[in-house]
Formats: C-alpha cells, structure tokens, sequence
C-alpha cells in the first residue's frame, strides 16, 4: 500500500464518494464495516431487501402428492408450500385465520385431506380454502369465502419453488436468471429429487459477510487448496445485474503428493452423464441470485443454499442436496467425494468469515478497495447503495438515522 493510500485510508474514515467522482469511484470501494454489524441498518435490510426478495421453499420434488408440504421459515414468518388435489403448488402463511395459531409444526409432512388448526380446529383444504369451523352456528357473521389461508407470491423456475413475502414489483425469478437461461435449462434442474433433507447451519456473521464470501474469486487459490487442486487456475467469476456466476473446470492432474485425495478420486470416479454436454461434465458451477440464494451445479449432483439473516451479525445457513436419477457405483462414490470435498470448504469457509466478521469491529477499519477483477462484489455493493443509500457513510450515522 503507498503512503498516499495509507493517509486516506480507512482508518480515517475517509474514502472516495459520490463528490469525488460519482458512482465509479464508489464501486472501487467495499460496503462499510458498520453495515455488517449494525442492528438499525439490519431493520431497514429486510424490509427493503428481504421482504420483496424471492427466497426458495424448496423443490417440487420434494411435494410430490397431493397433501405433502414443505416449510420455511424467514424473518419472523412460518410459511408452506403445499400440493393440492388438482396436483397444483400453492404458497401460504403459516397462520391460521381465527387466532393466528401455527398450522404446521413439521418442516415436511403430509395433509392427508385438510389442513387442520391444532388450536381451535379450523380446517382448510389443500387449495387454502376455510372449509370446516367448529360450533359454525355462533360465526353467523363469518363469510368462509373470506377467510381462507394467506397465500404468497409463488414462481416455480427450474422445478424449485420461490416465494416473496411482501409486494413487490422487480423482476421474476425468471427473468433474474435469465442472463444464463440456456446454461441452467441444460442441467434438466425440473428433474432432479432430494438427497438428504435441509441442514442448517448457524453462523455467527452477518449475511453480506456470506454473500460476499460466495462470490468472491480472489480467495479461492488462498484458502481452498482442495478446490485450487480441482480447478488448478481455471475458476472464473462475472456478475450480471440479478445473478453472478462462478465456474470451475476439473483439470486433470497427475498424482502428486499428497495421494490419493478427494479431489483426485473424485475425478476419477465421476462417470459420464450422457445427457449434458462433453465440457459440463466436467464443471462445478455456481450461481448466486440477488440477494441470498444460491446454486451449485455439479455433473454428480445439485445444491441450493440460503443465507437467512437472523440479527445484524447472526445468519443461518440452509441448504439440501438434489439429484438426478442414477443408481450406478461409480455416482454413488462421486457424490460422496464431492460430499467430502465440500465439507472441507465448508469448514475453511467458516474460518474465513469469522475472521473477517471479527475484523468488521474494528476501528481500525471502514473499507477497503476493490481490485476491477472483483466484479461480484462491485455489483453487490453498488445494488445495496442503491436500495439503502445510507451504505454511502463510511461511519455509523448518529442513533435513529434510519427514521
């Protein structure tokens, strides 16, 4: 760093903006440190962040009769989405229409006919329509027709199921991803079925501090050697408006010490899936959509992880396996090294935004620059400004700026 950097560094608190030429200079410097940690910032993030945003419930697979759910809960919200009789999907609140009493307790489960409160047994029918109350002669007044369950926002895009909370009039899910629509459709995602069931895995970080961490290429020779093993220099990022893309090409590599790893197992083990095209079988690619949802697409399997902000500086982390259909050996061995693979990125992950969520507290700090090659990270901060542009103050506004 020269001396001229280190006078106006972030230390000072002091750092190009709008007055120092515009939004071009704002995109060569990180969100400040005080967002990552801030509870009033945290309040005004998910209403103008998370409440309009599309956040995914789970996969149509995972629905496949009529009567089964799938909860998920986000933001102070219990939501489900369910098959109906006429086998459509349907998005509701959790919430039951005579006492707000919680419907489903489960976080998957099966409605053999009626969706029934276990408080005071109102019933509902699989299209969310009030259909049973008890003692019904002293609700005279109530019309059923009025009262059915709160449904939600739904679009089903690739067979994964999205919903949004509150209104909101940004693009689909569809049109986020459209960018790389040819790409995704190519992976027959409308197929795939559960591995496993949801984790979740609390991290003690705010949610940008993983966002961040995602789409951030420059780490990835640093601090994975297992993925610096499989990708050997080839892993690439670039940002589209709604979407990034991260990717990575499996390069063979002669065996070297150490022996016999993961990563040169899984390559070896990993079979030919003849529907996708030569050069993605041998790819893992990532996506992550605007503004916590992400998917990993591997040759051997599918999975999807959320980034749900729990406090200013708590997130839990959910995520499930999918996969196609194929019972062969050598998948089977794949899809376990891929497992161990990416439970050792996890762990290395972990690590690293604790440490960087530890260093957010210091005062010592309020940004850092931006190489142009971190392109994910200036889309990222440049939409927060944006939606929030009290992300333009490199230090905390005074108590109830936010009013």
């Amino acid at each position: 760093m020269n001396a001229s950097m280190q006078q106006g560094g972030a230390g000072s608190g002091q750092r190009p903006g709008p007055s120092d030429g515009g939004h071009a200079a704002e995109d060569a410097w990180s969100l400040p440190a005080w967002i990552y940690r801030d509870p009033e910032f945290f309040e005004l993030e998910k209403e103008r962040i998370f409440r309009p945003s599309w956040q995914l419930v789970c996969h149509v697979s995972d629905v496949p009769n009529p009567g089964d759910y799938h909860r998920f809960d986000f933001l102070g919200e219990s939501v489900f989405s369910v098959r109906g009789d006429d086998r459509q999907v349907r998005s509701f609140h959790n919430v039951c229409r005579h006492r707000a009493g919680r419907l489903l307790d489960a976080h998957q489960g099966h409605c053999p006919r009626r969706i029934t409160c276990p408080y005071h047994a109102w019933s509902y029918s699989l299209d969310g329509r009030l259909v049973g109350i008890p003692q019904r002669e002293h609700f005279a007044g109530v019309d059923l027709a009025q009262h059915g369950l709160v449904a939600l926002q739904q679009e089903i895009f690739l067979g994964f199921i999205f919903v949004r909370l509150g209104a909101g009039d940004g693009p689909s899910v569809a049109e986020m991803a459209a960018p790389y629509a040819d790409e995704l459709a190519a992976y027959r995602l409308e197929d795939v079925v559960p591995q496993g069931r949801v984790t979740l895995r609390p991290r003690s970080v705010n949610w940008k501090n993983v966002a961040d961490n995602y789409s951030d290429g420059l780490h990835i020779p640093v601090a994975h050697p297992g993925l610096t093993r499989l990708f050997a220099g080839t892993y690439r990022i670039e940002a589209q408006q709604w979407i990034d893309r991260m990717s990575g090409e499996l390069v063979e590599q002669p065996q070297t010490p150490p022996r016999r790893t993961s990563e040169w197992l899984y390559q070896r083990m990993l079979p030919r899936v003849d529907w996708l095209a030569p050069e993605r079988n041998r790819r893992w690619v990532y996506f992550k959509l605007w503004p916590n949802v992400a998917l990993d697409i591997y040759p051997d399997q599918v999975d999807f992880m959320q980034f749900l902000p729990v406090s200013a500086t708590e997130t839990v982390i959910r995520e499930i396996a999918y996969v196609h259909r194929d019972t062969r050996r050598e998948m089977r061995a794949a899809r376990y090294l891929n497992w161990r693979i990416n439970r050792r990125v996890n762990v290395e992950d972990k690590a690293l935004i604790e440490r960087v969520q530890a260093g957010m507290n210091s005062r010592s700090y309020s940004s850092g620059p931006l190489g142009d090659n971190e392109v994910c990270l200036r889309s990222f901060s440049r939409r927060m400004r944006t939606l929030i542009p009290a992300c333009r103050s490199p230090a905390t506004p005074a108590r109830g700026w936010s009013a």
